[in-house]
């Protein structure tokens, strides 16, 4: 078992592997890490520091990406073909 870290290292760490696994860009990584942390994604690491360590943040890292790396589909508001026409 790896040593643990702080919340907040491992917050970092989570957002450092992203960019490091995925070639996504710092802030696009944050932005996915802070609407995790958001979503109470990390709720259980921040009552638990135990959990913190260097292979649970690479699991984190996949989850992360996983869930909050896909861009959100813009709404749409009709289903049909647009005629430029209004």
């Amino acid at each position: 078992m790896s040593a643990t870290m702080s919340y907040e290292q491992h917050l970092d760490e989570v957002t450092t592997l992203i960019t490091e696994k995925y070639d996504i860009a710092d802030d696009v990584a944050i932005a996915m890490v802070m609407r995790a942390q958001a979503d109470d994604f990390f709720t259980l690491h921040d009552d638990d520091p135990s959990i913190c360590t260097l292979e649970r943040a690479h699991e984190d890292a996949r989850q992360v990406f996983s869930k909050y790396g896909k861009p959100a589909r813009p709404a749409t508001k009709h289903a049909g073909k647009s005629t430029g026409k209004r």
